[in-house]
């Protein structure tokens, strides 16, 4: 039986990839992604890897949002990790700062939960299933990928699908990444193949 607690912040967390991070008494705007391992990865200032207390708030300090603790271990963009720059890259574009970082959530607040760190850090089950279900999702001419979209109040003209997970699928639009979350937890690739074959809304080509 999965824990709702975890869950929903986990859903909060892949549903806010910008908002704050607070180190050293700072408070600065951070853009970050949630890396296949669960971990979280964002370009950062040295200033923020030489910081012990570290804090997300994404995408801000209210109750709706989610306040992760998290430790900084520096990350090398030329190293063994390098995709996971790449990848950031492919949801956020160039970043502003040259240094990396991954980091390790150690607990979290969400609305009335605290979560332990460790419950958070949830390898995605498609991780090796993604780069074809990413395919899928964008082949042209993406009316499913756009009706999911506008279907989700999130409506966009070229959007392109960066992650899937159990929970959802990323997407990318012009000037940012929205979350469309799955009605259900779809663990498997069958399984997402499958809703994309079923679900219809009928403002999809062929359904008016």
């Amino acid at each position: 039986m999965r824990d709702e607690a975890v869950d929903r912040t986990l859903e909060s967390l892949h549903a806010h990839l910008k908002g704050f991070i607070r180190f050293d008494g700072d408070r600065v705007a951070i853009k970050v992604i949630v890396a296949p391992d669960g971990a979280i990865v964002a370009p950062v200032m040295e200033s923020m890897l030489r910081s012990v207390d570290v804090a997300l708030e994404l995408p801000d300090e209210g109750e709706d949002g989610v306040q992760v603790m998290v430790t900084m271990e520096r990350l090398d963009p030329e190293g063994p990790l390098a995709g996971l720059c790449d990848r950031w890259r492919a949801y956020h574009g160039e970043p502003e700062d040259v240094r990396w970082a991954r980091m390790t959530p150690d607990a979290a607040r969400h609305q009335q939960w605290f979560v332990d760190g460790e419950a958070l850090l949830q390898a995605n089950r498609l991780a090796k299933d993604e780069p074809g279900l990413l395919k899928a999702l964008n082949a042209a001419p993406r009316h499913f990928l756009k009706a999911l979209c506008a279907a989700s109040r999130a409506p966009a003209e070229q959007p392109v699908a960066v992650g899937v997970d159990p929970g959802g699928i990323d997407v990318r639009r012009a000037h940012d990444v929205v979350r469309l979350p799955f009605p259900a937890r779809l663990e498997t690739a069958a399984a997402v193949r499958s809703f994309m074959e079923s679900t219809s809304p009928p403002f999809m080509p062929g359904n008016a």
